[in-house]
């Protein structure tokens, strides 16, 4: 569902047995033929391209326009077979795809920013969620009406730096002092910090996720948007794929990411058959509410609509407020060229 938060949920932690399957299946192409070992004719032969494509987390609500373009044949229809997995620790996505042991892989704007500061040959071909999940959430007791007031409260955040910066950027564009905020590591023990009061804020929640989670406990909060305060109004979730995948198999991704958008049509026309589909085919491992995955996507869908442009359109505007950004935070350790950190296929 978002650092997309993003480096990330350290807690999901799945079988090893994904990722070892899925190098061996990755980037294939399979013909089917009949059994019996008759070779069929050349007009009965039929080639997919498989291309293995890792999720940020467990299936939820944000990934339901792939599973409905599974369902309805949309990827079947463009000369595709679509395994949608899990890393076991999803902290590696980036690295299994620039790899090449995997095909796509779903992160986050900033972290590919960050990664190819290092080096890291990751392109963006897709933006998913057009704008910030991750918000800032305060206890509406906390007296806390905009993130100025937040100078001498307790912030919670999960060990992610950027988290920090982000709050910081945010007091600081509403006119407060970043340098008198105190912050506290809860690692991803989010909800609890709130529902305690352990904290008066937390920061690397989502708000399709932990704001509804926390709402449904009866905890009443307020929720600041990060793009309102000074930081760029990033994408939260993109496609990515590895410079040398970019380069050799354009044709099988440009397939995907168009069977993918008929799949955000669908869902979009069809929320609620889109969402049964997810549920049906749900980690038994991570139980969905599907109460709670009908708000999330319900909050989702007009945060992935892209207006008059297509479905995962980027550009080259947001990816370098992005860059600027992160390099006056002192998150970038090289140079980036934005020109080179996305494609618009």
């Amino acid at each position: 569902m978002k650092f997309q938060s993003w480096i990330k949920r350290a807690g999901l932690v799945l079988s090893l047995v994904l990722v070892v399957g899925m190098m061996a299946g990755c980037g294939k192409s399979e013909t089917q033929t009949g059994t019996g070992g008759a070779t069929e004719p050349d007009s009965a032969k039929q080639e997919e391209t498989e291309l293995t494509v890792l999720l940020d987390w467990y299936p939820n609500a944000v990934h339901s326009f792939l599973f409905a373009a599974e369902e309805q044949g949309y990827f079947k229809e463009a000369g595709l077979k679509v395994k949608l997995q899990t890393p076991a620790d999803t902290n590696d996505a980036l690295k299994l795809v620039a790899t090449g042991k995997a095909d796509l892989a779903i992160s986050y704007q900033m972290q590919v920013a960050i990664s190819r500061s290092e080096n890291i040959p990751i392109v963006s071909v897709g933006s998913i969620v057009r704008h910030p999940l991750n918000q800032l959430f305060v206890l509406e007791s906390s007296g806390v009406k905009t993130p100025k007031d937040l100078e001498g409260k307790s912030i919670g955040y999960p060990s992610v730096p950027l988290d920090e910066s982000i709050v910081k950027t945010m007091v600081e564009g509403d006119g407060g002092n970043a340098s008198k905020l105190n912050f506290t590591d809860i690692g991803w023990d989010l909800i609890p910090a709130m529902t305690t009061k352990r904290v008066d804020a937390i920061i690397g929640g989502y708000v399709n996720h932990e704001k509804l989670l926390l709402e449904k406990e009866g905890i009443k909060l307020l929720a600041f948007e990060p793009a309102k305060y000074g930081v760029p109004d990033y994408y939260e979730l993109v496609f990515t794929a590895s410079e040398d995948g970019v380069n050799n198999n354009n044709a099988a991704i440009k397939k995907f990411l168009e069977a993918a958008a008929k799949g955000q049509e669908y869902t979009r026309q069809h929320p609620q058959e889109a969402l049964q589909t997810l549920l049906d085919k749900q980690n038994s491992d991570f139980p969905l509410d599907p109460e709670i995955e009908k708000q999330s996507l319900e909050t989702l869908l007009p945060l992935m609509d892209a207006g008059s442009e297509k479905f995962g359109s980027q550009t080259a505007e947001s990816w370098q407020a992005v860059v600027d950004w992160l390099k006056k935070q002192d998150q970038l350790r090289n140079d980036v060229d934005v020109e080179k950190a996305f494609r618009n296929l």
